[in-house]
């Protein structure tokens, strides 16, 4: 019912930055939080950011201070602004909502993105 799709990630060296967006389509009523996750190769994926409901965010403590998540809610779009990048951000970043009725936190997340390619060169 939700497509999620990603877009911005590439290369970039260390020290730089990298925005990416993620765009809802579909059943989009459905919607609660939205966020992105990465998985490093070799990795258990981890949290980058999330965008709650209620407009607050959490952030992974790998890239608190660093990373910044934004919501166009009308859009249904989510952004991630990607600063001070390092080779240990590197990996595939993926896009994720929360379905109605459920908690990111304790269920997961429902809908996910196929991912967006982001390396950070040393």
């Amino acid at each position: 019912q939700v497509q999620l799709v990603e877009s911005g990630g590439g290369l970039v060296q260390t020290g730089g930055s990298l925005r990416l967006s993620c765009a809802a389509s579909g059943t989009i009523f459905s919607i609660n939080a939205m966020g992105w996750y990465r998985q490093a190769p070799g990795a258990q994926r981890e949290l980058v950011a999330v965008h709650t409901v209620t407009g607050s965010t959490v952030y992974g403590d790998s890239v608190k201070g660093r990373f910044t998540i934004s919501r166009d809610n009308g859009k249904n779009t989510v952004h991630l602004q990607m600063d001070s990048l390092a080779p240990e951000d590197t990996g595939v970043y993926y896009c994720a909502a929360e379905k109605f009725g459920t908690s990111w936190y304790n269920d997961g997340m429902e809908y996910w993105g196929k991912g967006t390619l982001v390396t950070v060169s040393s």
